[in-house]
């Protein structure tokens, strides 16, 4: 029996809204068999778990599944809720013969830097050590050495965005399958180069990680070598483990393991010099917009980066597209309080209110906006292609758009929405395509959707609790040694 899961949570420090056991979405159904129909009935490495463990014959057992979205750290008793959940049901599993679990590799607690590594910890204990875990990481773990022991092969996504958690987690089952059948013995080698890759560089179809990328995939093609794994790190995480990391795992062979995960560390650290901040501010960027032929101008409010843990409700480029009198834009906003004085009014009815900046004073103010209801609805909806995350069905609570005349609009979410599909519009009654200008709060996950229908793309320089420089932050664990040409 194979034991099936995930915990899934990237914390950021800077963040002041902490991380609770209601934040996780643990969907279960009412038998195990159900269950893992539900489960694999997305797009993720659950997912592919599941897909590729039934391809390979292997008798599955669900535990937990728990996702929550990016935010500040995880609390303690959350850690302690979650892992206990799992390791009750892990022990539950009669005949167990080994685990697929899917962790993130960015939980931050506040006992616990290295959350996910304290989750292993507590499951190794009980479940012993002859038990096989194949592990996968998200592509922004901070990954510490332990995890390398812990593990029995450890995977991360390839991709930023992340399109490929489904065949990650597929070709997961199809190790642990070879291993538990006695045709692979794993080890695997982890090395960390003492450097921050900026975030602002985490797209893996441009230089300089797509040539890193490419070679991941060329020598994991070699005979003999089971997973080869780069992960970029989480920069928003004040842990000792923050950076890059790179895995190799080979069939018995430390000796290729050790080289191949050499040859990548220098690849990465050969980065340093190319890793460079010139992002304009929101007033350069807003008025680059307006003059701009291309259309949808896409820009990138990237100190407010949703799926980076940040507040979802910054106003810095709201604020700057109403000083300089721009038309056309479409800005959305997690603001519960504006959405319930949305729906007071209701659909056509004359909204005069602040929204936005009320989370903390890291994000801006809160900005008067005035105009009509045009849209309220559930904030349901689905994405039927494979995008960052890989989840299909996505809820970002009672939802209503303002329709601020000259065909701009404010997209108002009761919870955070992570901007990876353009179904948060098309949904809500807005076409992106039509629009000038379009502000994502994101870095690079957003890609998948927009840049089919980008005219331009715009990152922008803002504060927020994903701010690109790390010279906006104070860092307790992390030397400023590391982040090299970045600050």
């Amino acid at each position: 029996m194979i034991a099936v899961g995930g915990i899934l949570h990237e914390s950021n420090s800077f963040h002041s809204v902490p991380t609770r056991l209601e934040d996780f979405r643990r969907p279960w159904a009412a038998t195990p068999e159900a269950t893992l129909d539900l489960w694999a009935d997305n797009l993720d490495e659950v997912a592919g778990f599941i897909q590729g463990g039934r391809a390979h014959g292997l008798e599955l057992f669900p535990t937990v599944a728990a996702y929550a979205t990016p935010s500040g750290p995880v609390t303690d008793e959350t850690l302690d809720a979650l892992t206990s959940e799992l390791v009750a049901k892990l022990k539950a599993a009669p005949r167990l013969e080994g685990i697929l679990l899917a962790l993130h590799g960015a939980m931050v607690t506040a006992s616990h830097p290295d959350g996910d590594a304290e989750i292993m910890r507590r499951v190794r204990r009980a479940v012993g050590s002859a038990i096989p875990i194949v592990l996968t990481h998200d592509f922004h773990g901070n990954i510490p050495l332990e995890m390398a022991t812990l593990s029995t092969a450890l995977l991360v996504y390839k991709t930023c965005p992340h399109v490929d958690q489904l065949a990650l987690g597929a070709r997961a089952a199809g190790i642990l399958s070879r291993i538990i059948r006695g045709t692979a013995k794993p080890v695997q080698v982890m090395m960390k180069p003492e450097m921050c890759f900026n975030i602002r560089y985490h797209n893996t179809n441009a230089a300089p990680l797509k040539a890193i990328v490419e070679e991941e995939r060329r020598l994991e093609a070699e005979p003999g070598v089971l997973a080869v794994s780069v992960a970029c790190g989480y920069q928003y995480a004040d842990v000792e483990a923050m950076g890059p990391s790179v895995i190799v795992v080979t069939d018995n062979d430390p000796v290729q393991a050790q080289a191949y995960a050499q040859r990548l560390s220098d690849m990465l650290m050969a980065t340093r010099d190319q890793l460079k901040l010139d992002v304009p501010d929101a007033e350069t960027a807003v008025r680059r917009a307006m003059a701009s032929r291309a259309s949808p101008v896409v820009l990138v409010e990237m100190g407010d980066n949703i799926g980076g843990g940040s507040a979802g409700d910054a106003t810095v480029i709201l604020e700057e597209v109403l000083r300089q009198k721009a038309t056309g834009w479409a800005v959305a906003l997690a603001d519960p309080a504006a959405v319930q004085a949305a729906a007071g009014l209701g659909v056509g009815g004359t909204f005069d209110t602040l929204v936005g900046g009320k989370t903390d004073r890291l994000h801006g103010d809160p900005v008067r906006i005035r105009g009509k209801g045009k849209t309220l609805y559930d904030g349901r909806f689905m994405e039927t292609e494979i995008r960052h995350g890989g989840q299909r069905y996505q809820d970002q609570g009672l939802s209503g758009v303002l329709d601020r005349e000259r065909g701009s609009y404010v997209l108002l979410t009761s919870k955070r929405q992570m901007p990876f599909s353009l179904h948060q519009w098309t949904s809500a009654g807005v076409v992106p395509e039509r629009q000038k200008i379009l502000v994502v709060k994101a870095a690079i996950a957003f890609r998948a959707a927009y840049e089919p229908i980008a005219g331009e793309i715009i990152e922008v320089d803002t504060p927020g609790a994903t701010a690109i420089n790390p010279a906006r932050f104070q860092w307790r664990r992390v030397p400023m040694s590391r982040f090299g040409g970045t600050d």
